[in-house]
């Protein structure tokens, strides 16, 4: 188990040396969250990093990563536990077969910790050998209400109480970071309850730096010509622009391909590594691909 960083600059450090390549605000905001036990809470375009730093800082730290995915309809009980009904059915069984067994010590034994199929906000709850956990409570934006209010209770105590067993009290709080795409707006009292940070989609440079850490094997030409050219459609009027994520992985798409520099061809070739919607694929289809592929090599030839 690593120690939290003792300064901005050290947390900048401990994250590049992950692969997560973040300027200085975030790593700010991060710092504080670790420093000051508060969740972190980071909104941002989909694929711009928000999960990427939730990995970077379990690595960096040691620590365990619990993630809870959200979803439309997530409830308490599939975020916090269940029972094991089909290994509870199995052990009835049994000890009818056995003939004899005691009622109450039977369904101590089925509501018991052996039985406990233990969800997300529950495992970050418990003791780990590393120290608290990191839990990332991903697209909380998915959900509804009534699970936000949840979410401020058990952010608020860290316990929960299961009523066969007890009262579970997190021996130490994990860190908590909650990201949100914003495809809807989360309650004021859930931010409320934590440092808030935009998560941009980055500079020029950033993305660079991002993509030779990522894709290092990517040649400088590449690399350079791939992030312009991202740049240049998220001018573009897409359903939806690429982020960070796709940068990534069209470089890598060009690398096992060989590829020198771009061209219309290979852009075409390759464009669903970028791009996700047929509408989109469809307008940079032809000439348009060579337009945004000029202005990319245009916006490079004024930065040189």
């Amino acid at each position: 188990m690593a120690a939290v960083p003792g300064s901005i600059d050290g947390m900048v450090a401990a994250l590049g040396a992950e692969g997560y390549v973040c300027g200085r605000p975030l790593a700010t905001v991060a710092f504080l969250a670790l420093r000051l036990g508060k969740p972190l809470f980071l909104e941002g375009e989909a694929g711009v990093g928000k999960t990427e730093i939730a990995k970077a800082i379990a690595l960096a730290l040691g620590r365990r990563l619990i993630r809870l995915q959200c979803y439309e309809g997530l409830d308490a009980a599939a975020a916090l536990y269940d029972w094991n009904f089909a290994a509870q059915m199995i052990a009835i069984r049994t000890a009818e077969a056995a003939g004899g067994a005691d009622r109450g010590a039977l369904q101590a034994e089925l509501f018991g910790p052996d039985f406990l199929i233990r969800r997300p906000l529950l495992e970050a709850m418990e003791p780990h050998p590393e120290g608290a956990p990191v839990l990332l409570i991903d697209e909380v934006d998915r959900t509804d209400e009534p699970f936000e209010a949840f979410l401020l209770e058990a952010l608020s105590d860290f316990q929960v109480t299961i009523p066969e067993i007890g009262t579970i009290r997190a021996p130490e709080p994990p860190i908590v970071i909650l990201t949100s795409n914003r495809t809807r707006e989360v309650h004021d009292a859930l931010k409320r309850r934590c440092l808030y940070h935009w998560v941009d989609y980055p500079t020029f440079e950033r993305e660079m730096e991002i993509l030779q850490a990522r894709v290092p094997e990517a040649s400088a030409r590449l690399s350079a010509e791939v992030v312009a050219f991202v740049q240049a459609l998220r001018a573009e009027d897409l359903f939806k622009t690429p982020g960070v994520a796709e940068t990534i992985d069209w470089a890598r798409c060009l690398v096992a391909l060989d590829t020198v520099a771009l061209s219309p061809e290979v852009i075409a070739d390759t464009l669903g590594a970028v791009l996700k919607y047929q509408d989109d694929i469809a307008r940079l289809a032809g000439s348009e691909a060579q337009r945004v592929l000029n202005e990319a090599r245009a916006r490079l030839g004024r930065a040189g």
